[in-house]
């Protein structure tokens, strides 16, 4: 890429040397600037015009998957009604400083919530330039500059307003604009293809792990109906037995202000894989106790598949069921096949938090093949994940290096580093 000829000092640190023809400015100097206002929420209704909150603005997209309405628009409302191409900053989170968005005329109309920034540009000021300077990492780090408390971390509508950025002429804005939007639309659109991959490498691993703890290896012995649905037909030879038949429940419990072992959250637990990810998450109160090679499955929101082949003792959530077994291994990948993670799913109870009863997994019907085969479906097993494994990081890396470009890209072109025609 090309690079301007004459370069000048901007005096902020984060920018460093800009064009000789660029100016730095204060953001106030060149938006309209408002907050939302401050809507009733028992006034909420089911329909009329959606309300733009913080929960709604995240991370460079609109989600509505949590919408609240307001029945109509008030003489006294219009100013807080948004255009299209009005960039939103959400100003509370912990995500601060990342939850932002711009406006189409697709989400229109909406009406802006108190604690959500509206930007607005002036004519000296292109909105898609805006919008990326935003984007840009040196917005975050002005924001962990200037945010406030560490609980609740939040910006204040000055933090916002004295955000410094560099200014080419407006011709110039609209030039970087439309580079950089076709530029990161082909990275989002690779990072996009990426992910898909590694989706699918997630559902060959679930057909693999489903394939073989219910027919087994070997695709040559007779199959017979096993008599339960998510299981289909088995190898003839092998049997069906309930849950509790074959795996022991643990029900020690423990005050875990008494004991220092290790304690395991939910949070804790990789969905799908099981893997253990160490973190800081202490709990209160009462904990189970489990040991190692002790099974522990997730009851709480059981699609999210959170099923541990524990690596040492410890302690966990009570929103795990522990089990102990011969083959903790085989039964493991069992639990965590997809078909009878979804059946435990469907008897789940409760609407915001939905758990799994004990008493139901234990009667659920479950494949148990003579325990040498079991050794050698594991084998087979570990070897095929630890391949698909090995492929997801490798596509997960090139999804980091994608992004990483993308951030420098972004970064070099708004600072005036490289030109853009």
């Amino acid at each position: 890429m090309q690079r301007y000829e004459k370069h000048k000092d901007s005096g902020v640190d984060w920018i460093g040397e800009i064009p000789e023809h660029w100016e730095v400015s204060r953001l106030k100097n060149h938006i309209y600037f408002i907050t939302g206002f401050p809507f009733k929420s028992e006034k909420y209704s089911y329909e009329g015009i959606k309300l733009a909150r913080g929960i709604n603005v995240k991370e460079g997209v609109f989600n509505w998957d949590d919408t609240r309405f307001w029945p109509a628009i008030e003489n006294h409302l219009e100013n807080y009604l948004l255009k299209e191409n009005d960039v939103l900053v959400a100003m509370d989170g912990s995500k601060v400083g990342k939850n932002f968005c711009k406006v189409s005329v697709d989400d229109l109309p909406i009406l802006l919530l108190q604690r959500v920034a509206r930007l607005r540009t002036k004519f000296t000021l292109n909105a898609n330039f805006l919008y990326i300077n935003i984007v840009n990492r040196s917005f975050l780090y002005w924001v962990e500059l200037t945010k406030t408390d560490p609980m609740v971390p939040h910006i204040s509508p000055d933090d916002i307003k004295n955000f410094i950025i560099a200014i080419p002429p407006i011709s110039e804005q609209q030039t970087i604009a439309t580079f950089l939007d076709d530029k990161t639309a082909k990275i989002d659109q690779t990072i996009a293809n990426k992910q898909k991959e590694i989706e699918l490498l997630k559902e060959r691993r679930q057909i693999l792990i489903q394939k073989a703890v219910t027919k087994g290896l070997d695709d040559t012995v007779p199959l017979k109906d096993s008599g339960v649905d998510w299981i289909g037909e088995i190898p003839k030879h092998w049997e069906v037995r309930k849950l509790k038949y074959v795996l022991t429940m643990r029900n020690e419990k423990i005050e875990s202000k008494s004991t220092d072992k290790i304690y395991v959250g939910m949070e804790n637990i990789e969905s799908q894989t099981g893997k253990y990810v160490p973190t800081d998450s202490q709990v209160e109160g009462l904990a189970n106790v489990f040991y190692k090679d002790d099974i522990l499955f997730g009851k709480l929101r059981p699609y999210l598949a959170k099923v541990y082949l524990s690596e040492f003792d410890g302690i966990c959530s009570t929103e795990f069921l522990v089990y102990k077994s011969s083959n903790a291994s085989f039964y493991q990948r069992v639990l965590l096949s997809d078909v009878f993670i979804k059946l435990v799913d469907s008897s789940t109870y409760g609407a915001k938090m939905p758990r799994a009863s004990a008493d139901f997994i234990n009667k659920i019907s479950i494949p148990n093949p003579p325990n040498p085969e079991q050794i050698q479906i594991v084998t087979y097993l570990k070897a095929i994940e630890e391949k698909i494994a090995k492929a997801i990081l490798l596509k997960q890396q090139e999804i980091e290096k994608l992004k990483e470009y993308k951030t420098v890209l972004i970064d070099n072109v708004v600072t005036g580093k490289v030109k853009v025609s």
